[in-house]
């Protein structure tokens, strides 16, 4: 397995003493404690309380600004000493640096939320969801044969932590990608977006390049969606719909062929033997001057291990809500993938916005 020289140095090689070993045990073990505890630390805004004192509280103090009973409070900060988020000396709290990085760090806050509101009552069913290659989780929320076809039926708070989750890893890297895909010597006239969701990188698309006309290949539901958000903006006139279920092999891409083909966070939701099928019905539809890209955040490819982490991690969410059978790639998969589908890497290019790279891809 290819990895990078800073993940290969973690994950190839014993880092941990016996002691810190030990240490990590016990935290697994505790996991889904620690993971409530901090979420309610949050919540009741103990974490901020302590960010705005920081010459420090005590319990009692704590307790009466935050609305809690001296109990509860005791049970979060003893629990909190231990997680490490929050120090004590001479019975005065201080929040810690891991504490500051759960309360003000953007992509810690929107894993929590999505872990919260999304996962957490469904990752019970996850062995369940490995033995049978389903989401074996979801049925928490209703009984659809993936997420993405009950998406716009969530409750509204699992809805709003799952596109804030999808959204803040795919915004952050947009500005980047317009100049991947428009910067080139090929004029973008017609540019499919496969999965387009709710139409917010066409939306960038449309108000980057004037003349552009977007069209979204998506689930009809998603098409709706899409529909109600970008209705009224400007350029939306541009962007145009054409349902279709991409699990069903008889769904043929659009043509003529368009100038590019564009997957964003897209193949991450689909098996390795449906990524290939969709790249097979891709590179049908193109010709030798179209190009698809694919941006993903591949785990092998990351700058920081944390980011490797998050990844990998998120796999699991795919195993038992989303689909059961699909997961965050490493990029050598994805490029087996295309290549058993007629097509070949042109460029891979890495380090777009929080980690993601593109795939360029040309037919063979």
């Amino acid at each position: 397995m290819k990895l990078t020289p800073q993940l290969e140095k973690v994950y190839g090689h014993e880092q941990q003493t016996a002691l810190e070993a030990q240490r990590r045990a016990e935290e697994i073990a505790f996991a889904p404690v620690v993971f409530q505890v901090s979420r309610l630390m949050l919540k009741f805004g103990v974490l901020s309380f302590l960010a705005e004192h920081r010459a420090g509280a005590t319990e009692a103090e704590i307790a009466e600004a935050c609305s809690l009973t001296p109990y509860a409070a005791k049970v979060l900060l003893e629990a909190s000493l231990s997680i490490g988020t929050v120090l004590t000396q001479e019975d005065r709290y201080t929040l810690s640096k891991a504490g500051w990085f759960l309360l003000n760090d953007r992509m810690a806050r929107a894993n929590l939320d999505f872990n919260h509101d999304v996962n957490y009552l469904g990752l019970f069913h996850l062995e369940e969801a490995l033995k049978e290659g389903r989401p074996a989780g979801l049925k928490v929320f209703g009984e659809w044969p993936t997420i993405y076809e009950g998406l716009s039926s969530l409750p509204e708070e699992v809805q709003k932590s799952w596109f804030g989750f999808d959204h803040f890893y795919s915004d952050e890297s947009f500005e980047a990608a317009l100049k991947v895909v428009f910067g080139g010597k090929r004029k973008v006239r017609r540019l499919l977006d496969v999965g387009g969701n709710t139409g917010r990188w066409a939306m960038q698309c449309v108000q980057h390049d004037k003349e552009v006309e977007v069209t979204i290949m998506d689930l009809p539901q998603q098409l709706e969606l899409m529909r109600r958000a970008t209705a009224g903006k400007e350029g939306a006139e541009r962007i145009h719909g054409y349902g279709g279920n991409l699990l069903d092999e008889n769904t043929a891409f659009p043509t003529p062929a368009f100038d590019v083909i564009w997957m964003s966070q897209f193949l991450d939701c689909f098996s390795e033997s449906e990524i290939t099928s969709i790249c097979r019905r891709a590179a049908a539809s193109m010709d030798e001057d179209s190009r698809l890209y694919i941006m993903e955040t591949f785990w092998d490819r990351q700058k920081f291990e944390t980011a490797a982490y998050c990844l990998t991690l998120t796999s699991v969410y795919f195993t038992a809500m989303a689909n059961g059978n699909s997961k965050m790639y490493h990029s050598e998969d994805m490029r087996r993938c295309v290549e058993a589908a007629g097509l070949e890497v042109e460029e891979l290019i890495d380090g777009l916005g929080l980690g993601h790279s593109i795939m360029v891809c040309k037919r063979k």
